[in-house]
């Protein structure tokens, strides 16, 4: 039996802008200082395992400079525009502007990602 989603009722546009307004609000969430990964915002605007789909949508979203989709970064912590561009400078200093420690491309998750607050409130 299948089960009737949000999506199965909406045409492919409607779908489409749906999914992309979910995860421009879980972007939009990120607090100042902090970062997510992709896949932790995939997972927050309720696709999880679609790390790769948050990167298009913030490439084309039209308020990508409204956005703070600098604070988005690999699972591992690194910047995922290639070293060099004008991009990744561009993203290092929004979070070196942001109190967030930048080293060769990669921030200390443990120290800025989402989820420390939460992880240090339950394990000290």
């Amino acid at each position: 039996m299948h089960e009737t989603t949000m999506n199965d009722v909406l045409d492919d546009d409607e779908a489409r802008a749906l999914r992309a307004q979910r995860i421009i609000d879980a972007v939009a969430a990120i607090p100042r200082g902090r970062v997510a990964s992709y896949s932790a915002i995939a997972a927050r605007a309720g696709y999880p395992g679609r790390a790769r789909l948050i990167g298009r949508v913030l490439g084309e979203a039209p308020n990508r400079l409204d956005l703070p989709w600098h604070r988005v970064l690999r699972a591992d912590g690194k910047i995922g525009i290639p070293a060099g561009t004008r991009g990744y400078r561009e993203q290092c200093r929004r979070l070196k502007d942001e109190g967030v420690v930048v080293k060769d491309g990669r921030v200390p998750m443990s120290a800025f990602g989402l989820d420390h607050d939460l992880d240090r409130a339950i394990w000290g």
